[in-house]
This record gives structure tokens, C-alpha cells and sequence, in this order.
């Protein structure tokens, strides 16, 4: 199966689901307290998906009190490290992580896989957009294209990940269907979302691949452009953001997020994290942060997820080898 079709079929399904959103009386919480690890800086996707995890699960009783920690280093590596260095001492600690994990161990950016940690649940999709600044001559994805085309040199791509990982991964998945030469793209890494914006904005960079949860508010304050995004439709957070697709150009993706626990974990703490997150998607709380990001509900606990994660990582390999990053 193809990284495009698995992703299509994963919003597919995603959408085909429905909660109630009527929040439920929690006598008390179902766990005492978690510590977020996050393994990027601040203003990224992993930043934003664990704040706002731990804010729904906070606002509804669910967890007694979050704490969060943002680790940056070595492509997400130094925080999988960490957990399993120490692992009998961060028994509350959940990561938060997402596609990243599976790239980043194929590519050999760090020598761990998901295999190694505690799989704890998959809880959400984030599509990918291509971003540009509000007030800059590129109005669309074609256009962009068109300045890549005319001076492949100078118009650099953005993202907030290493080379050859998902920001990456998915830009010259962009220019590929639109027919330019994905290896020839000048890519640029930051750590984490915020850096990556101020790049953009300084015109380090012409356009910035990233998170479509991370572009809409600054799209919103008029900051920033959003020229396409992979979603097989315009997404309700911001339906002012077109489609790839709508633009001639035929790149879907979602980007699943999730969290992972230290290897070792007791099985009664495994089963309160994943009782939680469970009971998290019936609140209006985690229906609020969800509809302000964009977020597709995409749960998948335990074994589910391990299987999701070994199909995955096929299919992104077969198509980084495709595209030459492998």
C-alpha cells in the first residue's frame, strides 16, 4: 500500500467516526499527573500537540496536573534517548511523537525505532501545508514552482526537520507531482515550528513546509499565506487554506501524532495513560483544541498502533528510496 493511499484511507476512516462531545462527570482523575516530553523546540507540531493533549485532559478532570519539557537535539534522538536511559524513573513521562520517529530511525538520524519505547496510543492526523509570506510575490503552489523552476538556487524550502525528514519529505513530494525535480530543492532545517516561521519571515526563505495546525493562526493574523495544503479537502479550521489537490497538484498526506511511554512500563500504568486519552475524545474540552488546530481524531492504542506504525514504515521507505533519500 502506498503512503498516499494509506493516508487517505487513515482520514477516511478518521472521518467516518463520531463522538459525542457532551463532557462526562469525572469524579476524579484517572491519573495524577503526566510529564510531556517533547523532543523540539517551542511553536512546533509535537509542542503544540502535547500543550493541547494536556490541556484537554486537564480541563476535564481526566489527569490531576501536566507538566511539559521540551528537549530538542539530534532529529528528536536525544529526548528517545533519555526516556530510555532513565527509564525507571520516567514512569510518568509520556513523549509526544509523530511520522519523525519512523523516518528518522530509517534514515539511521538516531539508532532507535518505536520498538524501543512504550507504544501508549496514536491520538491525532495533522495535514502538511506549504506556507509563504502574506505579502510576497507567490500567491499559490504553482507559483511557487514556477520560482523554483526559474531559479532553483534561490528559492529555498523551509521546514522544521532535518534533511530528508517529514517537512522535508514532504516538499519534494510537491514539487515531484508537480513535476520539478525534488532532488534539486534547496531544503533548509530549523528546530521546531517557531524558528522556522521567523525564517520565513526574515526571507531566509521563500516558502516553509510544515504542520497546517502550525500555519493557521498566523495565517489568520495575516502573517503568513498558506499556499496548499495536503488535506483531499479544504479543512473547516481554515477554510480559506486551498488543497494541493484543487490546484492540479495530487499530494495527500496526513501526519499522525501520538505518544510513547519509557520501555518497561507497569501494565496498570499503561492501561490508566490509555484509559484516559480513551475517555479524552467524549470531552467538549479536546473537541475545543481539536477544532482550533485542525486536528483529525485518529485513535489507535496499543497493539493498533504498533501495526499502524509497521505499515507506515514500509511504505515511507519504499517511497524514500523512490525519491533518493534512502
Amino acid at each position: 500500500m502506498t503512503l498516499l493511499k494509506m493516508t487517505r484511507r487513515v482520514v477516511l476512516a478518521a472521518a467516518a467516526v463520531s463522538f459525542s462531545f457532551a463532557t462526562p462527570s469525572f469524579a476524579e482523575p484517572a491519573v495524577d499527573s503526566i510529564h510531556f516530553l517533547i523532543p523540539g523546540g517551542a511553536g512546533g507540531g509535537w509542542d503544540g500537540t502535547a500543550r493541547g493533549t494536556g490541556e484537554a485532559l486537564t480541563k476535564a478532570g481526566l489527569v490531576g496536573t501536566a507538566s511539559y519539557e521540551n528537549m530538542s537535539g539530534g532529529g528528536g534522538g536525544k529526548a528517545i534517548g533519555f526516556l530510555i536511559e532513565n527509564a525507571d524513573s520516567n514512569h510518568g513521562t509520556l513523549m509526544v511523537n509523530s511520522t519523525p520517529i519512523v523516518i528518522r530511525s530509517l534514515t539511521g538520524v538516531f539508532p532507535q525505532n518505536f520498538r524501543d519505547l512504550t507504544l501508549v496510543a496514536g491520538t491525532i492526523g495533522d495535514y502538511a501545508a506549504l506556507v509563504v509570506p502574506a505579502d510576497g510575490e507567490i500567491k499559490d503552489v504553482n507559483g511557487l514552482i514556477e520560482a523554483f523552476n526559474a531559479d532553483p538556487a534561490g528559492t529555498a524550502i523551509g521546514g522544521g526537520s532535518v534533511p530528508g525528514g517529514m517537512d522535508h519529505l514532504v516538499a519534494a513530494m510537491v514539487f515531484q507531482a508537480a513535476g520539478a525535480d525534488p532532488v534539486a530543492m534547496k531544503y533548509v532545517p530549523y528546530d521546531g515550528g517557531g524558528k522556522t516561521m521567523a525564517g520565513l519571515l526574515s526571507g531566509e526563505v521563500q516558502a516553509v513546509s510544515t504542520g497546517f495546525s502550525e500555519a493557521v493562526e498566523l495565517a489568520k493574523a495575516g502573517e503568513v499565506r498558506i499556499i496548499g495544503v495536503t488535506a483531499p479537502e479544504r479543512v473547516e479550521a481554515y477554510a480559506d487554506a486551498p488543497t494541493m489537490v484543487e490546484q492540479g497538484n495530487d499530494t495527500t498526506f496526513v501526519n499522525w501524532r501520538g505518544f510513547f511511554a519509557a520501555p518497561g512500563l507497569p501494565a496498570d500504568k499503561l492501561a490508566a495513560y490509555q484509559g484516559a486519552i480513551a475517555k479524552m475524545y467524549e470531552t467538549d474540552e479536546w473537541e475545543e483544541v481539536r477544532a482550533r488546530n485542525g486536528w483529525v481524531n485518529i485513535h489507535n492504542p496499543g497493539d493498533d498502533f504498533r501495526s499502524f506504525l509497521e505499515e507506515q514504515e514500509k511504505s515511507i521507505g519504499d517511497l524514500m528510496k523512490k525519491l533518493g533519500f534512502l
